[in-house]
């Protein structure tokens, strides 16, 4: 006979062990879905926005509340951290706010340019005509982007080849002709000898360049973040060559853009003038608006306080004041901003066509250089023996 004691014990055991192992079952799977359901999530970028206004812009106007294109909108995001945050702005609008109050607790996702004119949208009832300019605006915006990356995108692969050719014939060619020319130093030219030893010093040191160049690229950036550095950086792409054109067309451009955008919305003149200033993208043309947003407050016109500046055109200017004593300022901003907008374009076409010789140039110049200062000193002493 069994003690009852003892299988009592046991059974307790039992239980405690088929216990532990089906908790044990029971994390180990928890920390496998947690694994498996990892993801790195980040924030809504432009595309995810400007396809938000377009789809609550169209269902605006098929008569959708706003409660119920948010429910909507987010069930399709794939993005998890915008879903949240569209289900924040529904809760938020559910207890009260209003839809620029909600958009304004997201400041780094929708812009004061975004949240004011939904502000003056539901001001005058017009939110679904609003939000299709809206969304044509950060479409038009997206497309200067688009185009100026894509201008850029051939210099920088030809910069890319040019940096690669380069690595590549110092480190793995140049040296095969090392012990051509070992014990006959006397004889090579001064660039031989300078691209000789740029050789030694890339092979041997190369851990030192990879942290000189991350060195001299970070604090460059950060200087560019400083104050004084971001003065000089936004003050230096006005006046640097074939850049210079581009760069200024680009503010114009966005400035005179925005004013007519807000102004067509009916947002309240200093407003509109103050976020010009915030989304201008220098801070040369800031401390311009802002300028100009304090003449204005004091009861001047626009145009009389750019007309102050350099920084803008005096045929923009002379249009601005043509607006102004008309009464019709929005339509000119509007037929101003489409004429630079097509202006743009054009410069960004120049600007490519004048920067892609200019690298093609500087590759073959600087592979050019590599190549003679490795086949001088081989005709050199060709020459000398055959002298003999």
């Amino acid at each position: 006979m069994f003690d009852s004691g003892n299988t009592t014990a046991v059974a307790e055991l039992s239980r405690k062990t088929h216990s532990h192992n089906a908790s044990t079952g029971k994390s180990q799977e928890t920390i496998l879905e947690k694994m498996q359901n990892f993801r790195v999530e980040f924030g809504p970028n432009s595309k995810d926005i400007l396809s938000f206004t377009n789809q609550l812009a169209v269902m605006v106007r098929a008569g959708i509340s706003l409660q119920e294109a948010f429910e909507s909108i987010a069930e399709q995001q794939t993005n998890q951290k915008f879903k949240r945050i569209i289900v924040d702005l529904k809760e938020r609008i559910e207890s009260g706010q209003s839809f620029s109050q909600a958009l304004a607790e997201y400041p780094d996702i929708f812009s004061n340019l975004y949240v004011n004119m939904v502000a003056a949208a539901e001001i005058s009832g017009s939110l679904s005509d609003m939000l299709q300019k809206l969304a044509g605006y950060l479409d038009q915006e997206a497309d200067t982007r688009s185009q100026i990356k894509g201008a850029m995108a051939y210099p920088m692969i030809i910069a890319t080849m040019a940096i690669s050719v380069t690595i590549f014939l110092l480190c793995f060619v140049l040296p095969k002709f090392t012990t051509i020319f070992a014990g006959k130093e006397q004889y090579l030219p001064t660039p031989t000898k300078i691209l000789m030893g740029s050789s030694a010093f890339l092979r041997t040191y190369w851990y030192c360049v990879i942290l000189g160049v991350g060195a001299v690229i970070w604090g460059f950036m950060y200087f560019i973040n400083t104050q004084i550095g971001r003065h000089w950086w936004d003050k230096a792409k006005l006046v640097l060559p074939v850049i210079k054109k581009l760069c200024r067309c680009i503010y114009i451009t966005r400035g005179l853009h925005t004013m007519g955008v807000l102004s067509h919305a009916g947002v309240p003149i200093l407003d509109t003038i103050s976020i010009t200033a915030q989304i201008s993208g220098n801070v040369l043309y800031k401390e311009m608006w802002l300028s100009v947003y304090d003449e204005v407050r004091q009861g001047k016109k626009i145009a009389a306080s750019l007309s102050k500046y350099t920084l803008m055109p005096p045929d923009v200017v002379q249009m601005i004041r043509s607006g102004e004593d008309s009464g019709t300022m929005s339509d000119v901003l509007k037929d101003v901003a489409e004429f630079y907008a097509r202006e743009l374009r054009t410069v960004i076409k120049t600007v490519t066509s004048m920067i892609e010789p200019i690298m093609i140039v500087l590759m073959g110049v600087l592979v050019g250089f590599i190549a003679m200062s490795i086949m001088l000193p081989i005709f050199r002493m060709s020459s000398l023996v055959s002298g003999k």
